[in-house]
């Protein structure tokens, strides 16, 4: 028996485990495990609270008195709960979230043992920061880095597995000499300055509005493997998604997945990591199956943005912990299987005030709208006028298979409005005014009398557009599904408050030369709409008419990566960026190289593991089988069964066709990558790599993948697309 056949035998015998849900209502168990602000209000003291409080809301600095309060205060419940250890949960420029592990045990100068954690441990620590991507911000043997305490996102407890728990603190993570090395240092600078520049918009239509939050929920879509296969697929293991795999007879086309019944083990896997993630205060609400075979999604009740991300991050992490329990492998690859639907990762963004306002939704109030179509077309003007970064912001080398490929946006970014704003905005140019009412919506009527009438809202959804108006909200659908959402997100506040700045100016101007204050909103968004409307598209954008228009258009279209993420150094990213404080030209041009040699790493990996799949696993396997074939021939042919020898013959030939050119194909690509390897810059170094190395990977797909077709199955080294895919 084979070591594929072996793995699919111990992935059918799977059973579902049993699960015993929490004796807690889903209300009494949510945020069980952070802590929380209740938990704040009854462990600190009413003057620490306040403090703690305020600083969360308007980002006051915490003095050393009240962290040592909240440290005593956070060990406590901590301890309480069964807490070993503490650390400071940071999120890197690796993509991934790290953590160092310290303990509350320590001895004192008599040797007594004690359990300690003061409030200098948990605003700041102190890990090696040399060995995380830097983009030349440090010299490698220049060590040191510090994180340093995000209290507007609760302290959790992540159980270790092993019978204890850690305590986690939402931490920044910079360099010594002070440049963001993660993603939460630049995010939280651009929350600060969109609540400062939406707020000051807010004031022209109401007064009492003193803060602007912008909320985010992330639809994170991801697939489920086997244990067992997963590990008998090398690719999957290291590259995260498969080189190799020929289609099975049936994938995605029938449709019958989406949304399907999800199987008892799947659902096993949902209900566990759902409990756990709402004990960490992570507001799962939705789960179904996607697309395609062996694909799902999950999605939370939206959250302040930061706190959105951080979950995201986390929810990822619980994922793949909880996976293990249930003998799954998640994979948020954007692409980890050819032929079916990637992963992507849908970001619902939206802008709320402290009086409960959405600023995207439409209303029917004339006053009202006019606010709406403020804050609307500021941010369709800031897509148009950066779209370039936007792009930027979720490109990789796993989005790069997914991107423009009949299943996720394509590479060139525009906006969806739906056809009654789009009307409305055209109306608002020719006419100056507005006749928008929120109350307009349409009823279905389906003739059935015993179904209710189905409201039909004023917008509709476009899975094709990237960046798409949802009623009250934009969903930036093309981040992929394993990238941190932190990166578009950057982008997307700060182009965004950048815009709303240039408008409050132009108004304040106009305002002081005397012009009415509705006059003077609804010229300048008329201009807006005259200067962006090439970005807006209400059509299919899988179409190959959409990229002939878009390109008469003047609107970019930038497949590859490498060339996508220029926009990240060019002067009007650094002029915004710099003008608005979220990051330096230094620290932009660091997370540009970053970029780059991540592309260039990934690339690498996958050009490794297809030239040892493909020489020591298929071709070695073929040989071995072709031997088998000759022998069978040669008996034929020796009992003159010249033509029943005949076929078996010519599979040897399609064999040893393929064989020569893979072994040519696999040669020629070490050597490119060879040639690559030895370039000193950067850019051409990933230029390479993403034309000439890349090149090699789908000819040599091909011919192994027909080989695939031809191996006797039980003889064929890898789990295949039908077995992965289609397991119960």
């Amino acid at each position: 028996m084979t070591f594929r056949s072996k793995a699919f035998e111990i992935a059918q015998g799977r059973v579902s485990p049993v699960l015993t849900p929490p004796a807690e209502k889903v209300a009494d168990l949510y945020g069980s495990n952070t802590f929380s602000d209740d938990v704040m209000r009854t462990l600190l003291s009413a003057e620490a609270y306040t403090k703690i409080s305020n600083a969360i809301r308007s980002g006051s600095t915490i003095d050393r008195e009240v962290a040592d309060e909240v440290s005593a205060a956070m060990k406590s419940w901590a301890i309480s709960k069964g807490a070993t250890h503490y650390t400071h949960w940071f999120q890197p420029l690796t993509g991934t979230t790290a953590e160092k592990h310290d303990s509350f045990f320590d001895l004192t100068i008599d040797g007594k043992a004690v359990e300690k954690f003061k409030g200098s441990a948990l605003v700041q620590q102190e890990p090696d920061a040399s060995s995380f991507p830097s983009g030349g911000l440090r010299a490698t043997f220049e060590a040191r880095g510090y994180t340093g305490w995000d209290p507007s996102s609760p302290a959790f407890l992540m159980d270790n597995g092993a019978g204890g728990k850690t305590l986690c603190i939402p931490s920044v993570f910079i360099s010594y000499t002070g440049e963001a090395l993660d993603y939460k240092a630049p995010l939280l600078r651009s929350l600060v300055m969109l609540d400062k520049a939406a707020t000051a918009v807010c004031q022209f239509f109401n007064r009492d509005v003193d803060k602007v939050t912008p909320t985010l929920g992330i639809e994170q879509e991801y697939f489920l493997v086997d244990k067992a296969l997963y590990y008998a697929r090398p690719d999957l293991l290291m590259a995260g998604r498969t080189v190799f795999g020929h289609s099975p007879a049936r994938g995605q086309q029938l449709d019958d997945h989406y949304f399907g019944s999800i199987s008892p083990r799947v659902n096993a896997f949902m209900v566990d990591f759902e409990f756990e993630a709402l004990k960490l205060g992570i507001p799962v609400r939705t789960r179904h199956n996607e697309v395609a075979p062996g694909q799902f999604e999950c999605a939370p009740t939206f959250e302040e943005i930061n706190l959105a991300i951080d979950h995201n991050a986390l929810l990822m992490d619980l994922m793949q912990k909880v996976g293990d329990k249930h003998n799954f492998q998640v994979l948020f690859h954007e692409k980890p299987f050819a032929g079916i639907n990637g992963s992507g990762k849908h970001n619902n963004w939206s802008l709320s005030t402290d009086t409960g306002i959405n600023l995207l939704a439409p209303t029917s109030k004339p006053k009202e709208n006019l606010r709406f179509l403020t804050f609307l077309m500021n941010v369709v003007k800031a897509v148009h006028d950066h779209a370039d970064l936007l792009r930027a912001s979720i490109s990789s080398a796993g989005n790069e298979h997914r991107l423009g490929a009949n299943e996720a946006p394509p590479s060139i970014v525009s906006v969806f409005l739906g056809k009654d704003l789009t009307a409305m905005l055209e109306e608002l140019v020719s006419k100056g005014e507005i006749t928008l009412e929120k109350g307009e919506n349409f009823y279905y009527k389906l003739g059935i009398t015993r179904i209710p009438h189905l409201q039909r809202d004023n917008t509709d959804r476009n899975r094709t557009s990237p960046f798409c108006f949802t009623g009250n909200k934009f969903e930036y659908r093309a981040v992929g599904s394993s990238q941190n959402s932190a990166s578009p997100m950057i982008v997307l506040n700060t182009i965004v408050a950048a815009q709303l700045m240039e408008f409050r100016k132009e108004m304040d101007e106009r305002l002081a030369a005397g012009e009415e204050k509705k006059v003077a909103t609804v010229e300048i968004l008329k201009r807006y709409f005259t200067e962006s409307k090439n970005i807006l598209f209400e059509g299919n954008g899988y179409s190959e008419e959409w990229i002939e228009l878009a390109k008469k258009r003047g609107l970019s279209n930038i497949s590859a990566t490498y060339e996508a993420l220029h926009a990240y150094i060019s002067d009007k990213t650094v002029h915004v960026f710099e003008r608005m404080g979220i990051l330096s030209s230094r620290e932009l041009h660091a997370r540009y190289e970053i970029e780059l040699e991540n592309y260039i790493k990934k690339l690498q990996i996958e050009s490794r593991v297809i030239g040892d799949l493909a020489l020591n696993h298929i071709v070695s396997t073929v040989v071995k089988y072709q031997f088998k074939l000759a022998q069978t021939a040669r008996s034929l042919t020796d009992l003159e069964m010249l033509e029943e020898a005949e076929p078996i013959k010519e599979i040897i030939k399609d064999i040893s066709s393929h064989v020569v050119i893979i072994k040519r194909l696999v040669h020629e690509m070490t050597e490119s990558r060879k040639t690559a390897n030895s370039m000193e810059d950067l850019l051409e170094k990933a230029k390479f790599y993403g034309s000439e190395v890349k090149g090699y990977f789908e000819n040599i797909r091909y011919h192994v993948d027909k080989l695939e077709l031809l191996i006797d199955d039980e003889d064929w080294p890898l789990a295949k697309y039908r077995e992965m895919l289609f397991l119960e």
